[in-house]
């Protein structure tokens, strides 16, 4: 997709999922990975996390949004997408970024999940030890 003057980029992380947004002056439609996004994210919970950055900002209707986003599952899609609209609306205006920052949404959050070890069933959890 080109870049033109009226389109604002960002992009979003959350845990291994990843968010490509492109905001352009529109009606307010949002579209994710081509479908409308209250069929590829049809809980309200998750359209809720989506729409804080815009709600936030008083900017709900006036951009259209064409979302990439892979990796992970619904939730962690869902807030690599609100991360992703937070920086595209920083890149539309910068005296957004105070608002958005009060609210936590520009920070990425650093949380994943912990690894396997070796010897053990899962990150934290041991086998079960028999004294017979």
């Amino acid at each position: 997709m080109a870049a033109s003057a009226s389109t604002y980029y960002g992009t979003g992380r959350r845990k291994t999922s990843v968010a490509r947004v492109w905001l352009r002056p529109g009606s307010g439609a949002i579209r994710v990975n081509q479908r409308p996004f209250e069929d590829y994210f049809p809980r309200e919970t998750l359209r809720m996390i989506i729409c804080q950055p815009l709600q936030l900002t008083n900017t709900l209707g006036q951009f259209d949004a064409n979302i990439n986003v892979g990796g992970g599952g619904p939730t962690g899609q869902a807030g690599a997408v609100r991360h992703g609209i937070a920086r595209a609306l920083l890149e539309f205006d910068l005296e957004l970024r105070q608002a958005l920052k009060r609210a936590g949404l520009l920070t990425r959050d650093p949380r994943m999940k912990e690894r396997k070890k070796y010897g053990q069933p899962g990150a934290r959890s041991k086998f079960q030890y028999s004294k017979r």
